[in-house]
């Protein structure tokens, strides 16, 4: 079998005892980010299985935009990564 060299870890343990691994990341072409999704590629970020830039070059995202991602989860949780929530957890 032929693994892929890539930099970082293939697999981190998260704080519950579970296994997060490359492939449980969205694939790279995704175009309807649900929060799931979004939440998936957080906890990546967070816990050292991708950096922020690898992720905002992979998804193409904007810095601004997984910034606001990434605060939003740490102010509220992952329920305010839901799009239909985020008007609640705007600051004026």
């Amino acid at each position: 079998m032929y693994l892929k060299k890539i930099e970082g870890p293939r697999a981190v343990t998260l704080p519950d005892g579970s296994i997060m691994t490359r492939a449980d990341l969205p694939v790279a072409d995704t175009r309807r980010w649900v929060a799931s999704r979004k939440a998936s590629v957080v906890k990546g970020i967070r816990h050292g299985l991708l950096t922020a830039e690898e992720a905002c070059s992979l998804y193409a995202l904007s810095e601004e935009e997984l910034e606001e991602w990434l605060n939003a989860v740490n102010q509220h949780g992952e329920a305010a990564l839901k799009a239909t929530t985020i008007q609640k957890y705007r600051q004026p």
